[in-house]
């Protein structure tokens, strides 16, 4: 690829490329679903800064430009939900995704004292299926997103890192 992708927290300034970065992303996602008002699409840049204030939030750079991102947050049962993962469609492939997750799940786990990581994907959105199984996710329901959309429920518990993807 050239230049290394580099991982690490997001700072203030980066919530406005992580908004937008998360409007490219998912714009394939709602495709899929035919529904163009899933969250990370409708999602305001003051909640994607509100996030990036309170929540465990994960950017990956390519140089300057913010080309990948996460979310995560400690829920009241110990179990963290991890979110919005995304990366950019010309990076796709190249791993980042789950470098992202990895770096994401170490600082709920060390940081915050998650016990278990769960995150919720579309159920035709094979890529992203792909990815979590292969990095230790199991799954374990099904719910209704608030836009209509079935979700999976996959869920792992802490102190299971996969090995380097």
């Amino acid at each position: 690829m050239g230049m290394s992708v580099t991982i690490s927290a997001a700072a203030e300034q980066d919530a406005e490329q992580i908004f937008r970065l998360q409007y490219l992303c998912f714009q394939s996602e709602a495709a899929l679903y035919g529904n163009y008002r899933i969250d990370p699409l409708v999602q305001s840049l003051d909640s994607v800064r509100a996030e990036v204030a309170a929540d465990c939030v994960f950017v990956a750079r390519l140089g300057e430009e913010v080309v990948g991102s996460v979310r995560g947050r400690v829920t009241e049962d110990g179990s963290a939900a991890i979110g919005k993962l995304c990366v950019h469609p010309r990076l796709q492939g190249h791993g980042i995704g789950a470098r992202l997750l990895r770096a994401a799940e170490a600082a709920l786990a060390e940081e915050r004292g998650a016990t278990s990581f769960r995150l919720f994907t579309g159920h035709r959105s094979e890529g992203n299926l792909r990815l979590y199984r292969k990095v230790g996710y199991q799954t374990v329901g099904t719910s209704e997103g608030a836009d209509g959309v079935p979700m999976i429920v996959l869920e792992k518990p802490a102190g299971t890192y996969a090995a380097t993807a």
